[in-house]
């Protein structure tokens, strides 16, 4: 009960920041380019708390904490809103009347906002606790393993499993991990010579009773504790980690989207709270540095062109200012009805891959019928 309190706190706090790093992006742009904002929302739904500043705002916290929003004022847009809504619009102040350049600065600036904060949350860690480096080399192989089996021997670089490229020690452990019992090859280098070695994952039971099984290769990588970095020096590396967090992820989205890697990796909302539950027994810094990679992947999420997220509004904005006019009431609508699709069946989907993780199904599997 005690994990199960902290593991639901700590998933409120972290992603509740977040939500209100990018939606604090999305505001200040607005106020910056003359917008009013309606409403300032951290979650969905009916709201729990609520507030107006002196710049008629409206706080709202509110009680699905899934997310949140800002709305400008007149975002609707003349024709999608009713006679009663055109008629409270505040002449220069609502959002559909700026310039393409604003309304883009508007939309961009959420993203825009993760991506600084994830700088920010890195240059802590690294300033507090040094950055710490997980080398590509393999330092032991555990005798017996399916690595040793293979012939794979410490000061080995894994290249590859299969056909998929490996960038770091962290994409064969995710490989092995969602991988039980899969039959391939690794691509080792050894001494300046590329060899390809069979190997044959073991499988083993997963971590809660009744999860599903895990892969396993029994190798070791080098670990060396950083130590604490000057302000200036920290700042540098938050920049570089953000920029290299950025490319990996999307390398293992396209590798999941051509097939070289499994879709089972992708996680959702249940993953991330219960990531979020085992970090807090970890520490601050622990905590701090999970922050920083999900506002990193927050970012990259709302810039996919998928019409209902950031990205998306932002194509169809790119594409007013190519043809001087904005793309067509249909078009929208239905790019944004099959945006929600997506979204939604992604969701479900990712739903799925955590609750299969918790090994909820092979447990209504084995109940007596």
């Amino acid at each position: 009960m005690h994990d199960l309190i902290r593991t639901i706190i700590a998933y409120v706090l972290i992603l509740g920041l977040l939500v209100f790093v990018h939606e604090l992006g999305h505001y200040l742009a607005a106020r910056w380019r003359g917008v009013k904002v309606e409403t300032f929302s951290i979650g969905f739904g009916p709201a729990l708390y609520r507030w107006h500043d002196r710049v008629g705002t409206e706080w709202r916290l509110s009680a699905i904490p899934l997310g949140g929003y800002v709305k400008p004022h007149g975002f609707e847009g003349p024709e999608d809103a009713t006679p009663e809504q055109q008629a409270a619009w505040e002449a220069g102040r609502t959002f559909h009347d700026k310039p393409v350049g604003s309304r883009v600065i508007v939309i961009a600036m959420g993203p825009v906002f993760n991506f600084g904060f994830a700088i920010l949350l890195f240059t802590l860690f690294f300033a507090l606790s040094g950055r710490p480096e997980l080398k590509n080399e393999i330092a032991a192989v555990e005798a017996g393993s399916p690595a040793a089996q293979a012939g794979v021997k410490p000061g080995d670089v894994i290249t590859r499993i299969g056909d998929l490229a490996v960038f770091n020690y962290a994409d064969v452990q995710a490989q092995t991990a969602s991988h039980p019992g899969l039959a391939t090859t690794l691509g080792i280098r050894r001494n300046g010579a590329d060899l390809t070695l069979p190997v044959t994952f073991a499988t083993t039971p997963g971590k809660s009773p009744g999860s599903a099984p895990v892969g396993h290769l029994g190798v070791m990588a080098q670990a060396f504790p950083g130590k604490p970095m000057p302000v200036p020096k920290a700042f540098v590396a938050g920049v570089e980690e953000t920029w290299t967090v950025s490319v990996e992820t999307l390398q293992g989205l396209w590798q999941i989207v051509t097939g070289h890697r499994s879709a089972r990796e992708l996680g959702g909302t249940i993953r991330i709270a219960q990531m979020s539950g085992q970090v807090a027994q970890y520490g601050f810094a622990s905590v701090v540095s999970f922050m920083a990679l999900l506002s990193v992947n927050l970012g990259l999420i709302n810039l996919f062109p998928i019409p209902i997220l950031d990205g998306g509004r932002l194509a169809f904005y790119a594409a007013e200012a190519i043809q001087g006019r904005p793309v067509s009431r249909r078009v929208q609508e239905i790019s944004f009805q099959a945006g929600f699709a997506l979204i939604a069946g992604l969701f479900l989907f990712s739903t799925f891959n955590d609750l299969s993780n918790l090994g909820l199904f092979n447990w209504l599997s084995k109940r007596p019928g």
